[in-house]
């Protein structure tokens, strides 16, 4: 490889002005790339030096328009409860006075323009329906998802002129009431927005925004802007369409200093290019000299190779003709991370940085030619590994005056983390004081050295804090000691306009006067704050202006690092916070009128945040509703949870789970229990609160519904009964129609026979069987009344009763069917179980029920009832089992507690049993029930009130 190398090498040496060509095309190449490097560092920063142009410009078109928010709310707390506004002119003249940028104030109930000020030149306005604004179309203002303040223009409007419209949303009651609007003149904003301190020699202003019919921009200013050519920067407005636009009026193009440098770049590859041509064609000159140098180097090695070697500096000799590296020393190759063979017969331009070549080859000369004795310089040096090093260099001819230049030595140092740590100093620097000179905030640099000094001199550094308090406080000429020790480095331009100084100077002059005297307390406060070593500081104060005006600030300093001891430096704001505190008040007032308004309402009121999963807000009115206070609701978690009823938990989280999920308004009713254990019925209305497009909160209100419920459930019984009477009703009337027809029908036919009848004899039979139907009609008639009884006896007496005497009773009543049948009964009652029913029905019930289940027996086998006692969901049962005929439920399910309806071919069958039955237990309150399977046997189950 090194044989190959030395070929290449003797092939470019051997043809000079090839390799004198090589040389400047490279060069040249090095010197394009350069200069494009530096043209687009000059055409970033232009653009950056637009950018901020245009940042000013949209920060004061912000923070005027910001200024507007309170005049929009004060506006609308003109609108009193019943929705007519009050003091409209007045209010509407102190918003114009305040700010000079509204120019009209306007109301518009349910969206038409009722109400402006000033109304002259502004009457084409009146009347106006802006909800068919091309603006608001598709807002949707009956809810309150559009409560947020409206940005609309700039646009033509209908007094004449250009403006732009800021509308707030008014809602009374949860109803969409109409809008407030503040036009502002798109001149005066622009006024507002400083675009006249622009430099219109060098830069255009434009201003758009998008049509929302084409979604195309419209420009606003004569000039039209070219996307495609113009060398422009734009910003785009948050929660806006607006679109802000800095055009330069001049074009892109090669900057001056790119021409210098391409040129000087251009001239240097023509002379290295001719440099080393001539060298190449003097290789035996050369290599003379090299050799003369060689010589003397020798003479002097071993006094100079142990110094060389052992340094703690780097040592280079180079070649003074070619600048090539003669000799290096261990600590030169540990700087740059090359070894010896690496260097040696290498340029010194090797590890030099690019932008440094230059400087070093022109002081190389300048040494050859005499012109300089030695130089030294800061110099960067590009490692093995890629990595940047700073050094300082000094060089030094190595050859006596007027004798022929031969090598040149080089000291070398590293001071690259002086220069880093130099860079960062100075970046911070200038960064502090860009950010302080730049700062919205008014800013101090403060000292307060001469302060802790004079508290040291008090003896009250790290003492306790009341008692230095208390000293300050005894002794108020010591706190004005202090405030004349301390001293103002400087103070930003914010902080002049906050107290309306002119100068620096005076307001330094005039500071003890600024002091408020109700604020004195809070400059005690931070003398005590100094004395324990506090590095931080934050209290609201009050100040006066030079003009004598009182202004309310949030001061707070901190000691810049590295000043903790001395306190030499500090950095202190004082923002206005006037117009917070003022706002503050009104929010703070409506806000206690909206929570008086909510605790008249009769419901509980309450808020839920989904950001932190808690209840943010419940009214006082759950006491009254559920005896629990608001701070329990809000403070426990899960609250609402546990206390629903345990029937109605699962279904009202799972509904509400799955509405939040879609983010829907519900209404829902659902029962809660309260302190005292008792069962509330709520009707709760929830609504979701949507903020930046979604939902942060829910907003609901709880209808204590019980009384409601109550009622409705009465409604419901009254209304079942009322059915089930007009059922029966209407059931016994097909009944007596039927029944008293079927025997009047026969006596009519018995009385005509009789009439016609010839013997004595056929009018006996007559008589018999007229007597025959009147009987029948009697029993008819007893079974209808009892039945009548049954549905007209409201006031049943009821008592204790021992099941088991009854059911004993009931068997000594058939006890002649018992024993002929060979019944077997089985209780399985408790022998003290006692219920609550009508003696007369209870003895009924039962003899019905086991007369019939001997009567229906199975001919097979041998008639056994069954007696139990169970409880199926909290109610108490009374099952009659019999293992008889059965019945077959599919054909007569709908006869078995019918009147006179049967379903077997016994003769006894009258169907008038089980429909008395039924009807006593229904009169008590119960239900009765049966299953069946034919030839298997029939259960009847009596359900107790």
């Amino acid at each position: 490889m090194k044989k190959k190398w030395a070929k290449f090498v003797d092939w470019f040496i051997i043809k000079p002005k090839i390799a004198g060509f090589v040389v400047f095309v490279l060069l040249f190449i090095a010197t394009v790339y350069v200069s494009e490097i530096r043209q687009n560092i000059l055409r970033e920063n232009e653009e950056n030096k637009m950018n901020v142009i245009l940042k000013d410009i949209h920060q004061n078109i912000e923070k005027s328009l910001r200024e507007t928010y309170l005049s929009s709310f004060e506006l609308a707390l003109t609108i009193n409860d019943k929705g007519i506004p009050e003091d409209f002119e007045t209010t509407s003249k102190e918003i114009l006075d305040n700010y000079p940028l509204i120019n009209t104030v306007q109301l518009a109930p349910n969206g038409i323009i009722k109400y402006i000020y000033p109304l002259k030149g502004n009457e084409k306005a009146l009347n106006l329906n802006l909800l068919k604004s091309a603006s608001l179309k598709g807002q949707d203002f009956k809810t309150n998802k559009n409560s947020k303040i409206h940005f609309d223009g700039p646009f033509n409007l209908k007094q004449g002129g250009v403006g732009i419209i800021i509308r707030l949303p008014v809602y009374k009651k949860r109803e969409f009431w109409g809008f407030t609007s503040l036009i502002v003149k798109f001149e005066s904003l622009l006024k507002v927005a400083k675009i006249d301190a622009i430099d219109t020699d060098k830069y255009l202003f434009q201003f758009s925004r998008k049509n929302p019919v084409t979604n195309s921009d419209i420009f606003f200013k004569p000039y039209k802007i070219n996307l495609s050519k113009d060398h422009y920067v734009t910003y785009s407005m948050p929660n806006s369409e607006w679109k802000l636009y800095l055009i330069s009026k001049e074009p892109y193009g090669i900057y001056p200093l790119t021409f210098l440098s391409l040129f000087v770049g251009t001239i240097s590859s023509i002379l290295f290019a001719i440099l080393t041509t001539k060298l190449l064609k003097k290789p035996e000159e050369l290599q003379l000299l090299v050799n003369n140098q060689l010589d003397t180097l020798l003479k002097n090695e071993m006094q100079f190779q142990a110094i060389f070697e052992q340094a703690t500096v780097g040592f280079i000799i180079v070649d003074a003709i070619n600048g090539n590296h003669i000799n290096v020393n261990d600590k030169y190759c540990e700087m740059i991370g090359y070894s010896k063979e690496e260097l040696l017969n290498k340029n010194i331009t090797f590890s030099t940085h690019p932008d440094d070549k230059e400087g070093i080859l022109k002081q190389l000369k300048n040494l050859n030619s005499g012109k300089i004795k030695e130089h030294t310089a800061e110099k960067r040096f590009i490692t093995k590994s890629g990595k940047t090093i700073w050094v300082n260099i000094s060089i030094s001819p190595l050859w006596k005056k007027n004798q022929k230049p031969t090598s040149n030595i080089i000291f070398i140092k590293d001071i690259t983390l002086k220069k880093e740590a130099l860079a960062l100093i100075e970046k911070s620097e200038t960064r502090f004081k860009t950010l302080f000179e730049n700062s919205t905030l008014p800013l101090w640099e403060e000292d307060f050295s001469g302060i802790k000094k004079y508290l040291e001199e008090l003896n009250l550094m790290n003492q306790d804090p009341e008692m230095v308090y208390s000293y300050l406080n005894e002794n108020p000429e010591e706190v004005f000691k202090c405030i004349s020790s301390l001293k103002i480095i400087d103070v930003n331009c914010e902080c002049l306009k906050l107290h309306k100084a002119k100068s620096k100077k005076s307001l330094i002059k005039n500071l003890p006067n600024l002091i408020d005297i109700s604020a004195f307390d809070d400059v005690k406060k931070q003398l005590v704050a100094i004395s324990q070593g506090d590095k931080t500081f934050n209290i609201d104060s009050r100040i006066k202006t030079m003009d004598g005006e009182y202004r309310d600030i949030n001061l707070r300093w901190n000691v810049i690092q590295g000043y903790e001891e001395s306190l030499e430096r500090i950095i202190l704001s004082t923002e206005d916070i006037t117009e917070r505190k003022a706002t503050e008040k009104i929010i703070l007032d409506s806000q206690e009128k909206i929570e008086a308004i909510i605790n008249t309402i009769d419901g509980i009121v309450w808020e839920y945040s989904l950001d932190s999963n808690q209840v943010t807000f419940v009214s006082e009115k759950v006491e009254s509703i559920l005896g629990y206070s608001a701070e329990e609701w809000k403070t426990i978690p899960y609250f609402w949870e546990d206390h629903l009823h345990p029937e109605d938990k699962n279904w009202v989280l799972a509904t509400s789970h799955a509405a939040d999920i879609k983010q829907e308004n519900r209404i829902l009713e659902y029962r809660m229990i309260s302190i005292s254990g008792k069962i509330i019925w709520i009707r709760d209305i929830i609504n979701f609160v949507f903020g930046n497009n979604k939902g942060v909160g829910l907003r609901g209100i709880m209808i204590d519904i019980t009384n409601m419920k109550i009622a409705e459930e009465d409604l419901n019984n009254s209304f079942k009964l009322v059915t089930e009477q007009n059922k029966r009703l209407l059931n016994f009337s097909y009944i007596i129609s039927h029944n008293l027809r079927s025997h009047t029908s026969n006596i009519e036919s018995i009385v005509s026979l009789l009439e016609f009848a010839d013997t004595e004899e056929e009018q006996d039979e007559m008589m018999q069987l007229l007597k025959t139907v009147t009987t029948s009609l009697s029993e008819t008639m007893d079974h209808l009344n009892e039945v009548i009884n049954i549905n007209t006896n409201i006031t049943l007496v009821t008592k204790p009763l021992n099941l088991n005497k009854y059911i004993d009773n009931a068997k000594n009543v058939v006890s002649e069917q018992i024993l002929l049948s060979e019944t077997t009964i089985i209780k399985n009652i408790p022998d003290d179980l006692t219920i609550n029913y009508n003696p007369a029905y209870l003895e009924s019930i039962l003899y019905n029920l086991i007369s019939n289940a001997i009567r229906y027996r199975h001919p097979e086998r041998k008639p056994m009832i069954t007696i139990n006692w169970s409880n199926e969901n909290n109610t108490e049962v009374l099952e009659v089992s019999d293992n008889g005929i059965g019945i077959d439920l599919k054909k007569n399910k709908d006869k078995i507690f019918g009147l006179y309806k049967t379903f077997n071919n016994n003769p006894d069958s009258r169907g008038i049993g089980l429909f008395i039955t039924r009807n006593q237990v229904e009169a008590m309150g119960g239900e009765i029930n049966v299953e069946s399977q034919l030839n298997e046997g029939t259960t009847f189950k009596i359900y107790l009130k």
